[in-house]
């Protein structure tokens, strides 16, 4: 009879534990779907979807462009002076432009002589005394879209690039 009941607590640990893995299983899949929902349920991009601005009308948000980012490296630095008020200054930028769909990333990756170009002459145009300070690095990196985005518009007739990016900045 000893037998038989060690046999018989022996099954009830084992459906114990079946029940306790089965619980956790499900608990498990549970917390990913709220997790999934969570992270994925936000604004889905599309019209409509976005907050509007007073007067009904679109804020900034609605007026991003769609597509997949693409970050196009710039193959070299660019490496120029400066002048300052006390002295000339020597200054390396190294850059990334971001654009979006496969088709500006191409056009981009096909322009990069004109790009450099562009950059490179906005960049020697600045002033050390103003890239001190973080508002004048802004300040030149807005003032490198703007000339490069008018540049490739009228060589490519659409804007290509969204955003410049300082991935490096040295000055000397």
């Amino acid at each position: 009879m000893a037998d038989d009941n060690e046999l018989k607590i022996a099954e009830k640990s084992g459906k114990k534990k079946l029940i306790l893995i089965a619980g956790g299983g499900v608990a498990i899949l549970l917390i990913a779907a709220v997790a999934f929902f969570l992270l994925f349920a936000g604004d889905d991009g599309s019209p409509g979807s976005s907050a509007t601005g007073p007067g009904g009308e679109a804020g900034a948000e609605a007026q991003t462009p769609t597509g997949s980012a693409y970050y196009v490296p710039l193959p070299r630095p660019f490496i120029f002076n400066v002048p300052g008020s006390n002295r000339d200054r020597l200054v390396q930028i190294r850059a990334q432009l971001l654009v979006r769909g496969s088709n500006n990333d191409t056009l981009a990756k096909r322009h990069i002589p004109l790009i450099e170009g562009v950059l490179l002459q906005t960049f020697s145009s600045a002033n050390a005394d103003d890239l001190v300070t973080a508002a004048g690095k802004e300040s030149l990196r807005n003032k490198a879209l703007s000339d490069l985005q008018q540049e490739l518009l009228q060589v490519t007739g659409t804007v290509v690039v969204e955003e410049v990016l300082f991935t490096g900045f040295v000055m000397q």
